[in-house]
């Protein structure tokens, strides 16, 4: 049986010291043991930006996509082999920017993938600039008077769009943060997990202290249910997203590989795929 250290590589990361992406990575490799993994059954797939490197640094399968872009290739893994786990990774720049439609529709679609995002509030590979996560009056290079904008709400847009297993989470809390990707690994549809992960170099507000005093655990709030989309939807409203556990989960609704009519149990990379040359004649006839 696999242990967390066989989802380690050589590779050394080179993020910031005290970037809560190490607890991230962390957390996936403890996850990926404790649900009995082996490196061959995990595929991570990242798009661009700080985060985006951590395709590289798990010993797994790993594509290192463009900005923007982890979600579709992640979904095209999985469809091609649905016996891999698939994680899809990147910051808050990456996932709810340019990234954005395809969140949405990733959700939408419930394909059974898991999807974290390392929430910074800040852009911190171009060196500082404002997010959809950063709140207005935030103060960066690109928004010296303060910007102008709201931040976007990511829990409740998910739900809104009829996500299955949205949760979120802390970097610096690292067991409850590789329990909830242990449960989204699990859950049979697409999860979203956002974790709020600090970036120490170029987000001076929203720090670790800062979300210590200000963030709320879920399993504190007595008689909270997860199954319960309304009470979600209302709790994150009252604590401004600023929660973290298990917010909603539906169990009930079907993934889209179970949806697809004639999806072969037999996984695509293991099928072959080779033609002889009168079928490819026959194909090529068909575009003349």
């Amino acid at each position: 049986m696999a242990t967390f250290k066989d989802f380690r590589n050589k590779v050394k990361p080179n993020w910031c010291p005290g970037c809560g992406d190490f607890s991230v990575q962390a957390a996936i490799q403890r996850a990926a043991a404790n649900v009995g993994l082996q490196p061959d059954n995990l595929a991570v797939v990242s798009g661009i930006g700080c985060s985006g490197r951590i395709s590289g640094y798990i010993n797994s399968y790993g594509f290192h996509g463009v900005h923007g872009r982890a979600l579709p290739i992640a979904q095209g893994v999985k469809m091609a082999n649905r016996e891999l786990t698939v994680i899809a990774s990147g910051g808050d720049g990456d996932g709810f920017a340019i990234g954005m439609g395809h969140t949405i529709h990733s959700i939408r679609r419930n394909i059974d993938i898991t999807y974290i995002v390392m929430d910074n509030q800040i852009y911190g590979l171009t060196k500082g600039q404002t997010s959809p996560r950063s709140e207005m009056g935030f103060k960066t290079k690109s928004t010296p008077g303060g910007s102008i904008e709201s931040a976007l709400n990511v829990m409740e847009t998910a739900l809104t769009a009829g996500a299955t297993f949205v949760a979120q989470s802390f970097s610096s809390d690292l067991k409850e943060l590789t329990s909830l990707i242990e449960q989204g690994i699990n859950h049979k549809g697409f999860s979203l997990i956002n974790v709020f992960s600090p970036c120490v170099t170029f987000n001076k507000v929203n720090t670790y202290d800062w979300f210590k005093e200000n963030l709320v655990k879920l399993s504190d709030i007595e008689g909270y249910d997860p199954n319960n989309r309304m009470t979600a939807m209302q709790t994150l409203m009252e604590n401004n997203g600023l929660v973290t556990g298990l917010i909603y989960q539906d169990t009930e609704k079907k993934s889209y590989q179970d949806l697809v009519i004639g999806y072969d149990e037999k996984s695509l990379a293991a099928q072959d795929l080779s033609l002889d040359e009168e079928k490819f004649n026959q194909l090529m006839e068909e575009f003349m």
